[in-house]
């Protein structure tokens, strides 16, 4: 069965996470660099890892496996992920895929170039109960998947 990998610093959708995983009787592990309550339950873990720089990414791509799932809205985290044939998703439902993160990996950059010269500001968009309700979807969908290549 695949493995549910949270990125969980700031993710918003960890509740709707733990239902699906649930629903499915799927392991999750919710990795950070400081203390969160999750669920009481043997198929949730809280992963505590240093607060170095990328200390949770390494994690998760140490341990990620081919369909696995990811939740992140870390770019070059879903890059990593996805040369280990995992299936990575966003918080606001983005599904990262071998086709689509060449261009998210430009358009950061882009982003990031626009924003040091001052011609850009801001950062994302705030999220929004459409955005919640997105990931719900996708990331169901992408569960089921997962699950039915398994069995």
């Amino acid at each position: 069965m695949p493995e549910i990998y949270v990125d969980a610093d700031a993710c918003p959708v960890k509740k709707e996470i733990f239902r699906v995983a649930e629903r499915h009787k799927l392991k999750v592990y919710v990795v950070t660099n400081m203390r969160m309550s999750v669920p009481d339950v043997d198929r949730i873990a809280l992963i505590l890892v240093s607060d170095s720089f990328d200390a949770a990414d390494d994690w998760i791509v140490d341990h990620a496996q081919p369909n696995d799932i990811v939740v992140s809205d870390d770019i070059p985290l879903a890059a990593r992920c996805l040369q280990k044939d995992a299936h990575v998703i966003g918080s606001k439902g983005r599904e990262f895929t071998q086709d689509s993160i060449g261009n998210a990996l430009a358009n950061r950059e882009l982003s990031a170039y626009l924003r040091e010269h001052g011609l850009a500001g801001g950062g994302p968009a705030p999220f929004t109960p459409k955005d919640r309700s997105r990931f719900l979807d996708r990331f169901d969908a992408i569960v089921r998947k997962c699950t039915q290549r398994t069995m």
